[in-house]
Parts: C-alpha cells; sequence; structure tokens
C-alpha cells in the first residue's frame, strides 16, 4: 500500500463515519535523525567509491500503510561516470527516494510474510518490460541490519493520489471535485494501466518467481493455487482468534465454482485499485504496491478495481453520501479494457466475489489486529468485523448486481 493510502479496511463494524481511524498502527517511534545516520552508512556500502553520501530530510509519513513502514529521505551523493547519464561525472546531486521496510513481528503484521526482495524484483521488471509508470527501483537489501529489517529502496515521485482518509467519493477531495471529463480520464488511464500490465509477453518466464508450487500457465490453473492460497491465509489470521462463517462459506462456494478459462495466465498487480496510483493532470505518473502481484486471470485484475470503488460506494451509502455512482462502473470498465485489449471480460461477478472475500480475509485479521490491541471489542458474531458483510452476503447469494441503478 503506498505512503498516501490508509484505512480502506480498517474501519469498526457498522461505523462508516469512524472506520478510518480504527485499528490505524501508532506511528512509528523510530527517531528520523538515527534512521538518517542508518540509512547513510548503509548507501556508502551501496555506491561507488568517493560518493560521500549525505542523508537529509529524513521523515515517516503519517499516513503509513499496513504492509510495511515507509521512510521519505533524500540523499546527496557524488556521481560517477556510471551516473553520466543525469550528470557531469563529480557532480553531486540530490536523489529523492522512499524506502519500504518489512514491518515487525511484534506490530501483530496483516500478512504472515513480506518479501520485499519479491515486491522490489516486480517493479524492477515491469519497469523494464512495459511502459507502466512504475518508480524505478534502486537497491533491495534482505539484511535486517541496517534497519532493523528487509526493504528496498525507490525513486520518489510526486502527485496525488486518490484519499482513503475520508474515502475519494465522500466528498471534498480533489477527485470528488474533478469535472466529469476529468474523472473520465483518469478512470480510462486506470484502465489501460491494466491493459498495459496484462500485455507483458511471456509474464510465467519472466515472473517465474510468482508462479505457486501448485499453479500451472493457464489462467484456471493459476487461479486455482491462488485461491488455495487465499484459505491458506484465512486459517493463518484466524488461527489465534474467532473464525468467520461467511468467509468460510464464500471459499467453499468459489473453490465448487472456478470458471473453465485455458487462456494465458497474465502478470497480474493484485492490488490493482486507484489509491494505490499516483495522478498529475488525471493522468497515473507512478504506481505502487506491488505486494500482491500474482499470475492469474486478467480478471482478477479488472474485479479488484471494480470492487474497491463498490466497497467506497457502498460506504457513501451507509453514511447518506452521493458517492460517485458514474465511476469505475463495471460495465465503463470491462467496455474500456475491452477497447485497449480486444479481450471480452467473463466471469466478472465471480471474480468480485473473490475480491471482496480477499478484502475481508484482510478486514477480519486488521479487526483481530485492533481488539488485540484494545481498539475494538470482539463482537457476538464473528462476522460483523467485515464492514461490506451485507455487499459480500449479497454477491454470494447472487442478488448485489441487480440492485444497482
Amino acid at each position: 500500500m503506498s505512503t498516501a493510502e490508509t484505512a480502506s479496511s480498517e474501519a469498526p463494524a457498522g461505523d462508516a463515519d469512524n472506520f478510518a481511524e480504527v485499528a490505524r498502527p501508532s506511528g512509528s517511534q523510530r527517531d528520523t535523525a538515527e534512521l538518517g545516520r542508518e540509512l547513510q552508512a548503509w548507501l556508502e556500502t551501496r555506491l561507488h567509491e568517493g560518493a560521500n553520501p549525505q542523508v537529509t530530510d529524513v521523515r515517516l509519513p503519517g499516513a503509513n500503510g499496513m504492509s510495511s513502514e515507509t521512510i521519505l529521505f533524500d540523499a546527496v551523493w557524488t556521481e560517477s561516470t556510471e551516473d553520466a547519464l543525469f550528470s557531469e561525472p563529480g557532480t553531486r546531486r540530490t536523489h529523492e527516494l522512499v524506502a519500504r521496510v518489512e514491518p515487525g513481528a511484534t506490530t501483530m503484521p496483516i500478512f504472515p510474510s513480506y518479501d520485499m526482495g519479491t515486491q522490489f524484483a516486480v517493479m524492477k521488471r515491469v519497469g523494464e518490460l512495459s511502459d507502466v509508470p512504475v518508480p524505478t527501483a534502486y537497491w533491495s537489501e534482505s539484511d535486517p541490519a541496517a534497519l532493523g529489517a528487509p526493504f528496498f529502496v525507490m525513486e520518489r515521485i510526486e502527485g496525488e493520489v486518490p484519499p482513503d482518509v475520508m474515502p475519494y467519493n465522500f466528498g471534498s477531495s480533489w477527485l470528488f471535485d474533478a469535472t466529469d471529463a476529468q474523472r473520465r480520464s483518469l478512470q480510462d488511464a486506470s484502465v489501460e494501466v491494466l491493459a498495459t500490465l496484462h500485455r507483458i509477453e511471456n509474464p510465467v518466464q519472466h515472473f517465474d518467481f510468482l508462479q505457486l508450487p501448485d499453479g500451472g500457465p493457464t489462467a484456471e490453473q493459476a487461479f486455482r493455487a491462488h485461491l488455495a492460497r487465499q484459505r491458506g491465509y484465512y486459517n493463518w489470521a484466524a488461527a489465534a482468534g474467532p473464525r468467520s462463517p461467511l468467509i468460510e462459506r464464500s471459499l467453499d462456494w468459489l473453490e465448487a465454482n472456478v470458471p473453465a478459462d485455458d487462456s494465458p495466465a497474465v502478470l497480474c498487480w493484485g492490488d490493482s485499485r486507484i489509491g494505490n496510483i499516483m495522478y498529475r493532470d488525471f493522468a497515473p505518473v507512478a504506481v505502487l504496491d506491488w505486494e500482491m502481484a500474482a499470475l492469474g486471470p486478467r480478471e482478477m485484475d479488472l474485479a479488484w478495481m471494480i470492487f474497491l470503488h463498490r466497497f467506497f460506494e457502498d460506504l457513501a451509502g451507509l453514511a447518506n453520501l452521493d458517492g460517485m455512482p458514474d465511476f469505475l462502473r463495471r460495465a465503463d470498465v470491462e467496455a474500456r479494457y475491452r477497447d485497449l485489449t480486444g479481450h471480452e471480460s467473463t466471469n466478472i461477478e465471480f471474480y468480485a466475489l473473490y475480491a471482496a472475500l480477499r478484502h475481508a480475509t484482510i478486514m477480519f485479521r486488521i479487526q483481530c489486529r485492533a481488539i488485540a490491541f484494545g481498539q475494538a471489542e470482539l463482537p457476538a458474531d464473528p462476522d460483523d468485523m467485515i464492514l461490506h458483510r451485507p455487499t459480500l452476503e449479497a454477491m454470494l447469494d447472487g442478488t448485489y448486481w441487480a440492485g444497482l441503478s
């Protein structure tokens, strides 16, 4: 999740007005001056002799996400002949950087593991193999000695991100206040990000490290492995606390109804939502947060983008707000993707249910975390820990999409 990302899934059940503040991690206790010294010492091991790096302006964003810790900093060093593309050798140049650091186990992390090296590798290869705008990936560090946990460093890019708190469709956001034409431009460009990503040729070869042991080259084979891993994640998330009958019923239904699909698996971004894109003039300038990247059917990405907006729209309805009902509509997203790729998306309702199930499982874990930290109480019905419970139930019953205007 991006530095501008916050708590789309951190809500107490039934309280849309205050959902943004529940289960937020406490602010980092790191000392920025000490962090600067640690980063500077580490850079000295990574840069050429004579670079003489100096780290300045270290800061910790108040909206840190839950999938990693974010550190923003500037670093000045003397360019070498290898850097002559940017400036004359011997020039001292400032680099605006971001470090993404694996969360510590004591924070009761949301996911069982955080492979920062894999995220780094995905981002780097996407940048090499496509026109998807990803930040330059500089270094990956697996040794926790430098900052206390593995991390990677990437380019820092300036832009606007649709806010999660309060959600962009609740009013008073730059996206909400935009014109219809501007919102449509952003929507079309965001779908184009998916189309461009899915055009990467031979993804199983280029991203073989993402292939699950029980997966295969087809979309169906890859998805079945993905779904099995999702059940494993749920079992891990619920191991020390309550279990969710709704999540378990959804998993059972999905496993029994996997669509046949012998088309090739594509590289899926995974967390394909507009809250993970930085925009400038309503055009994407940075696609962020690749920890959910996977090989699978392209509908996984399309459905996630559609569902995450629907999640916010359903919240707006709970809060008696108008929302943005004409934005990221399912039919419009599918049509734009078809125009760009020639691919007629199928079984979107199935994959939207899968998206809702994945989001529910993450939310369930976050609420378990909130309960453990004394920020929430365990409800009598564990399914009430899922804020979009009515949405998931309606999708499972086959009534959700027919109920939309």
